[in-house]
């Protein structure tokens, strides 16, 4: 292979050697300053050469450069658009001054290559002299933030959002995360290079990163993150989704103390106080020990408030006897065509309606996947789509929604093992909340050798514990009974957990059990609690009733059952 066809850090090189430099030599001159330097030093051998990581080192201006150029890996199919690559960014003095009050140099914002101009705000519906933060990926123009002098922000319209300064993280085996373009001039100020920033800042109850799943592939080879995020509650929940997204064994956290990020640091500490900071920084704790301290801030806020409120799917009805908190698992269990699978949509698109929450199906009897598709695009199209809106503007906004937050396990042979691996990928990737089995007797443990039926339905539900522990994901178990009874009445009775091969284990091992059971005579269909772990999230026994919406395919509460529901304790 010719060395310019080879991977650095999982990015193939696109041009080896972009300086020209001499090739296998580990010390040389800078590209970067060598030039400038007086005639009698520009040969220096300032700079060292890593070519196996593809990183230069200048010892004179204390620099760190780019070997090579990289082709970007794994790269969206969809299509964005461009802003239009300009002269070499700069801003006028009135704005360097601006930004010197804010502890940043002119060096700096050349070396982040910061620039000015006018731009139309939609805060102020008129253009406004505004700084321009440009996120490059390699040469390309990705992406431009602006910034006008009210503190109104846009990113540019239609085009890709990834991560600021990604450029400077390659061949490093570690990076800084911080939530502004302002805190990585900081950073840059106090001589850290390896920093980005998220391009939106952070957002509470959101965990759409849409710029993590973009640039993923930058992250892989790190082996220390540093969150350096803002210390409000916004930031604090993105440290959390960091963390469960990155992996808590490589993620470190930032203490600034009394001030609310980086820029404020530097201001009030100085350059090297920051660093020393980020040098400090701790890793996450350690995963199965706790100390208190390590949950402190949990326990002030549980003796302050009680217990938080658990997640609900938007059903009136049914917000009134179940909620839940992610990390934890349900099973769903019914009697063939009860409408089990698509009560189990229901929630999930609720989920994301209410919170964000993007899920995975492992379901290899809801096949073809395209009727699958259809039917979430149903539950939030709130209609049946029909050929004449194909393509249009709302099929388009629909299908793109679908596309983004739903996610389809597709395999020839169904195993726990295997689909679990797939969930952990598709947590780092996509961010999902949520992950379908469905049904678990075609999701097999065959890393479980045990012929007791028990014993294999206990390890299979630690492993899926695990799990939704590990990732903080909320998982959905669909099982089907295997005993069924008629009643004197000639109708199937209702199924318990019991009912399901395995039995106690389920219910003992289940956070929560929900029977689904269809009334064919009346035309309803009932959501039923069998179990709810903790009592602040629900009433075991308590029942939800439901008419359903063929068009939409959605279930519809009963107005009356609605009127009649009390409210529970924990709501009052």
């Amino acid at each position: 292979m010719n060395v310019e066809d080879r991977e650095i850090n999982g990015f193939l090189i696109d041009k080896f050697n972009q300086h020209d430099l001499d090739v296998g030599k580990s010390q040389g001159t800078c590209p970067l300053c060598s030039h400038d330097r007086k005639p009698e030093n520009q040969k220096a051998k300032c700079a060292s050469y890593d070519w196996e990581r593809g990183l230069g080192t200048c010892h004179n201006c204390d620099t760190s450069f780019q070997l090579h150029t990289y082709q970007r890996k794994g790269a969206s199919e969809k299509v964005y658009v461009r802003p239009e690559q300009r002269l070499t960014p700069k801003v006028s003095t009135k704005v360097e001054d601006w930004f010197e009050t804010r502890g940043i140099s002119t060096q700096t914002l050349a070396d982040l290559q910061v620039g000015e101009g006018s731009e139309w705000m939609p805060q102020t519906g008129k253009s406004e002299n505004t700084i321009h933060f440009n996120y490059y990926m390699g040469d390309q123009l990705i992406n431009v933030k602006y910034r006008d002098g009210r503190k109104n922000f846009k990113l540019f319209k239609g085009a890709e959002k990834i991560f600021y300064n990604i450029n400077s993280i390659i061949g490093y085996d570690s990076c800084i995360i911080v939530e502004g373009e302002m805190d990585v001039l900081a950073m840059h100020e106090a001589g850290i290079k390896n920093v980005i920033s998220v391009p939106n800042g952070a957002t509470l109850n959101s965990n759409n990163l849409d710029y993590l799943d973009n640039c993923i592939d930058y992250l892989e080879d790190k082996t220390k993150i540093v969150l350096a995020l803002d210390t409000d509650e916004p930031g604090q929940a993105l440290k959390q989704e960091f963390v469960r997204r990155l992996g808590a064994e490589v993620c470190y956290l930032v203490d600034f103390d009394d001030c609310k990020d980086a820029n404020e640091y530097l201001l009030k500490y100085g350059a090297e106080e920051l660093k020393n900071a980020i040098h400090i920084s701790k890793q996450v704790p350690l995963e199965n020990v706790s100390t208190l301290y390590d949950i402190e801030d949990e326990l002030k806020d549980f003796v302050q408030n009680g217990f938080k409120p658990g997640f609900q799917v938007g059903l009136p009805n049914f917000d009134k006897i179940f909620s839940t908190y992610t990390g934890q698992f349900i099973t769903v269990t019914g009697i063939p065509s009860s409408g089990k699978s698509d009560f189990v949509d229901q929630m999930v698109v609720g989920y994301n309606n209410n919170y964000g929450w993007k899920t995975a199906y492992a379901s290899p009897e809801n096949q073809p996947t395209y009727l699958h598709a259809h039917k979430l695009m149903r539950k939030h199209w709130q209609d049946m789509p029909t050929p004449g809106d194909i393509g249009g503007q709302q099929w388009k906004k629909v299908a793109d929604h679908v596309n983004d937050n739903y996610f389809f396990i597709d395999m020839d042979r169904y195993t726990l093992e295997s689909v679990l691996r797939k969930g952990a990928e598709l947590v780092k990737r996509k961010g999902i909340k949520c992950l379908v089995i469905d049904p678990f007797n075609k999701v097999r443990d065959v890393n479980c050798k045990t012929e007791d039926v028990n014993r294999y339905t206990m390890e299979y539900l630690t492993k899926i514990e695990i799990f939704a522990k590990k990732y903080d994901v909320l998982v959905f178990i669909v099982a089907h009974p295997t005993k069924m009874y008629k009643g004197n009445d000639g109708k199937i009775e209702e199924p318990t957990m019991y009912n399901i091969k395995g039995g106690g284990e389920w219910y003992d091992a289940s956070y929560h059990g929900i029977l689904v059971h269809r009334d064919y005579d009346a035309k309803t269909v009932k959501a039923k609690v069998l179990k709810v772990k903790f009592q602040n999230l629900g009433e075991n026994g308590a029942e939800a009733h439901f008419t359903w919406e063929p068009r939409s395919g959605s279930f519809v509460p009963m107005m009356a059952d609605v009127a009649e529901q009390e409210a529970m304790p924990w709501e009052s």
